[in-house]
């Protein structure tokens, strides 16, 4: 088991951000009241990688923790140990400590089926389970995805509260364009299975027959003649028969989103921003702050992740370049080369550097920890375990040049 707590070494984070609070990872891990940790930003920054190190890192030191991902990327499976991530935890084993960790890989479409099958009686679940607009809609109707890692999300919370599941969950939250797309997929999905337009489509399982047309025609006007010749009655028939099926459960859709939410809210969660050192990731981090300040979801802080740093800070780029033209003539040594990899590095170093500080100009009181640029990928508990360390300042943002 890793030891104890200690605050962590102030030198990495105040070296890319100098005026930021410091996020204390452990602290956050080890607090026995926080039962949800959720990894919020944009994707390709590291996040599904970093919610899998907070996990480990959790478990061991003695939680009994699950990790949900949303990645299907087979190597966070071989990371873990794992042949596989499906729907179902699957316990990681090599861990060192004395809790444990289960992992799982969000399956949208099987999850949807399971809520069906929970809350419809056999024939109606039946019913609904082979409507072809039904496997449409399970499969990839915008928002389903967001929906649903908040549907498992309750699952996983329901089982912790009974004593049988763990005392940590730690989310990892769908890849999408805007990374405020997790909190309003949902309300989007909950407002389409019971507006308007669903309403109407619930006309001729009440009133029946020819009213129904003219139900449609009434409320869909233009639209619903132009619907009826793209899609075809057969299609419009499938929606039909899915509402009227499905017409019990709405009910169940909307509670159950919204006691997530509040689940979200709550003084037991904590969300955590990850975020690369680059223009788009800082400014979708900086929109994600923003909101759950907003939704008042408590944020415990930014992990900025693959921050470059450089061997001798005090050769800064500018000298580095400048030494390497005086030895143009020998351009191929090992210096030669050594210096021009260092003022690449060290202006990349720079840049970042200038990149945070408007981040936390910004956002004065959100709490930072950095994670270094690794060499090579992630690719077992080692790795895991080390970005982990990194995060609760263990380890220094340490890249040679």
């Amino acid at each position: 088991m890793t030891e104890s707590f200690t605050p962590p070494p102030v030198a990495t984070i105040r070296a890319v951000a100098p005026t930021a609070p410091i996020l204390q990872i452990d602290e956050l891990l080890n607090d026995r009241s926080i039962r949800v940790i959720v990894c919020c930003g944009a994707g390709g920054v590291g996040k599904t990688t970093a919610a899998a190190a907070l996990a480990l890192r959790a478990a061991e030191n003695g939680r009994k923790a699950v990790v949900l991902t949303i990645d299907p990327a087979r190597r966070l499976a071989q990371s873990l140990g794992l042949q596989a991530l499906d729907n179902e935890p699957r316990e990681v084993t090599g861990l060192v400590g004395e809790g444990s960790l289960h992992a799982m890989m969000l399956d949208m479409k099987r999850t949807f089926d399971e809520m069906v099958e929970a809350h419809a009686d056999r024939e109606k679940a039946d019913t609904i389970l082979h409507n072809p607009f039904y496997q449409a809609l399970s499969s990839s109707f915008a928002g389903t995805q967001e929906y649903m890692a908040m549907e498992k999300l309750g699952q996983l919370r329901a089982a912790s509260e009974s004593g049988q599941g763990w005392d940590l969950i730690v989310v990892d939250t769908p890849p999408s364009r805007s990374a405020l797309d997790f909190l309003d997929a949902p309300k989007r999905l909950g407002s389409f299975l019971d507006g308007r337009f669903i309403r109407i489509l619930l006309m001729p399982a009440r009133i029946g027959g020819k009213a129904y047309t003219r139900a449609l025609s009434l409320g869909m006007g233009v639209f619903s003649s132009v619907l009826g010749k793209v899609l075809g009655a057969s299609v419009l028939t499938d929606l039909q028969i899915f509402v009227a099926a499905f017409e019990t459960l709405f009910g169940g859709f909307r509670e159950r989103a919204d006691k997530t939410y509040r689940t979200l809210q709550g003084a037991d969660t904590r969300f955590l921003v990850v975020a690369a050192p680059e223009r788009d990731a800082l400014r979708e981090a900086s929109y994600f702050v923003e909101r759950l300040a907003e939704e008042k979801m408590p944020l415990a802080g930014l992990v900025l992740n693959r921050v470059q740093a450089a061997r001798l800070p005090s050769l800064s780029a500018g000298a580095a370049l400048a030494a390497a033209q005086r030895l143009a003539p020998e351009q191929g040594t090992p210096t030669f080369n050594l210096l021009l990899l260092h003022a690449d590095r060290s202006a990349l170093a720079d840049r970042q550097r200038e990149l945070a500080k408007r981040f936390t100009t910004a956002h004065p009181g959100v709490p930072v920890m950095t994670v270094g640029a690794l060499a090579t990928d992630v690719h077992d508990l080692a790795g895991l375990r080390r970005i982990g360390e990194m995060m609760s300042g263990r380890e220094e943002v340490d890249q040679p040049t």
